[in-house]
């Protein structure tokens, strides 16, 4: 029972030193370790939980599994997951800006602008800091369940480091490829004498709705968050990435 214990806390040591990693290469873009010390310690934690799997936890570093998906289970949101709409002329702003007075019955209100980031709306659920559902837009009311394939994505924490909210909260956000990557993919593609993708988006949802051979889910794809459904204020410089 002892040896139990010692090897389950130098296992948890070993998981937390690989989540601080993560989030120095993926969140920070500051790694403090070459990737022969970072794969050194997935290797030892690897070897560890096989020789112990009932010290396998799913928010491990371990459980970046994607599988492709036959089959996907519809989940209800619970908050409308809708999308934007465009406007093209004066007269759809301003009846855009019209909509607003009116469903503010004329209060006051400002505008945020920000460039828009051409990926795939994603739905992600947590449980007292524990990644354990992430969903597509869907039609806006149902999303497709595709949590193996997002936990691949090395920006997404599967657990939340440090103080996390309790309960459940849901947070979205934009699954994309930076141009850099999308490049590259694109070449290959040309090399091979194949058609290229028109446009960013249209290779996110695909891609890790199900793994495509262009793409190397761990390092191709981000996420970006952008808005949280939770009765509490949540403090997003904890949001860290396993």
């Amino acid at each position: 029972m002892k040896k139990i214990k010692e090897i389950s806390k130098k296992i948890e040591k070993l998981r937390d030193k690989i989540r601080e990693h993560n989030y120095c290469y993926f969140v920070l873009n500051q790694p403090i370790i070459s990737d022969e010390e970072y794969d050194e310690l997935m290797r030892e934690l690897v070897k560890l939980e096989k020789k112990y799997p009932e010290l396998i936890t799913p928010d491990s570093p371990t459980q970046r599994v994607g599988a492709p998906v036959d089959e996907l289970k519809s989940v209800e949101h619970r908050e409308k997951m809708l999308s934007l709409e465009n406007a093209f002329s004066k007269d759809e702003i301003e009846n855009f800006l019209s909509r607003i007075y009116k469903g503010l019955k004329n209060e006051e209100f400002e505008f945020v602008c920000e460039l828009k980031i051409d990926g795939s709306a994603t739905n992600l659920t947590y449980i007292n800091g524990i990644f354990i559902r992430g969903t597509t837009r869907g039609n806006g009311f149902r999303g497709d369940d595709v949590t193996s394939n997002l936990k691949t994505i090395k920006s997404i924490p599967l657990r939340m480091l440090s103080l996390y909210p309790e309960g459940e909260i849901e947070i979205r956000g934009e699954v994309y490829i930076p141009i850099s990557a999308f490049k590259l993919i694109n070449k290959e593609k040309q090399e091979k004498e194949l058609p290229l993708f028109a446009k960013i988006s249209a290779v996110c949802e695909p891609t890790y709705l199900i793994p495509s051979a262009y793409i190397n889910l761990s390092k191709d794809l981000f996420l970006l968050l952008w808005i949280a459904f939770k009765r509490l204020v949540v403090d997003f410089s904890l949001n860290r990435s396993n």
